[in-house]
């Protein structure tokens, strides 16, 4: 009997300036039969070093949201099985092991990632595992990405879901400096989402719901058996509920704007 050819597997980054993490993370890809990387319009260097890794490198920098990014470089992928990665994740020899028996399975599913926070330094270990996001595809059935942000996969036909058992490690938050200017720009598409659909915003909303998150973080997820770390990275995330709401309430033509796009 002939040999059946093995599926392939191809890995897509979404960057944008991101000159410091490329190389870890392309590094931990390079197993992929195809590296696609598209970029948003750095001006650090990232798209020479991803080129540099071999990575094919396309830029898009008319920035409309993190899913028609990622539905740009699904287009550049001709593999039979699609795994989407970002450039502060890097995979694991672990799970890159349990990615490599899912696309050889040729099963049509879709599997979900859980991550390893890393933040200010330090592992947070002792957290509970965040993610749940689905990022492995057989490539044929994945149609596209909807969402600005925390943007979804549309399929063409419904699949049984998987998860991966092995985490990505996710260098989230390196910086205090690095995560405030992140906190701007989660603020500013979280409420452009929010207000698509509907929602009103407010300083006593943010407060409330910040705190909420604030605790489920914290307490919940078992920030505060980081330390300072875990502190740090659960009052990050309160503040971006906030703002989003203020923002939403306050800055409302920019967030319409944005939810047009």
């Amino acid at each position: 009997m002939p040999d059946v050819p093995r599926p392939t597997l191809g890995i897509a980054v979404l960057t944008l300036n991101e000159a410091q993490r490329i190389e870890a993370c392309l590094r931990s890809a390079a197993f992929a039969d195809q590296l696609v990387v598209v970029d948003s319009g750095s001006t650090d260097g990232t798209r020479e070093k991803a080129a540099a890794l071999g990575a094919e490198v396309h830029l898009h920098a008319d920035w409309q949201g993190f899913a028609l990014q990622r539905t740009r470089a699904l287009q550049r992928l001709h593999t039979d099985f699609v795994f989407f990665l970002d450039a502060d994740e890097e995979i694991s020899p672990a799970l890159r092991a349990e990615i490599e028996a899912a696309v050889a399975s040729g099963d049509d599913a879709a599997w979900r990632v859980w991550w390893d926070e890393v933040a200010f330094g330090r592992a947070l270990s002792r957290m509970k595992p965040r993610g749940g996001i689905q990022r492995l595809f057989k490539r044929e059935t994945l149609e596209r990405f909807e969402g600005v942000v925390h943007e979804a996969p549309v399929l063409r036909h419904s699949v049984p879901v998987r998860s991966l058992r092995e985490r990505l490690l996710h260098h989230s938050r390196p910086t205090v400096y690095g995560s405030l200017r992140k906190l701007a720009q989660y603020v500013q598409l979280g409420a452009a989402k929010r207000g698509a659909q509907g929602k009103k915003g407010g300083v006593l909303r943010g407060l409330v719901m910040g705190g909420v998150v604030f605790l489920r973080v914290y307490l919940f997820q078992r920030a505060f058996l980081c330390g300072g770390p875990g502190f740090l990275y659960a009052q990050f995330i309160a503040l971006e509920t906030f703002f989003r709401y203020a923002a939403l309430h306050y800055d409302v033509d920019a967030a319409s704007e944005l939810a047009r796009r």
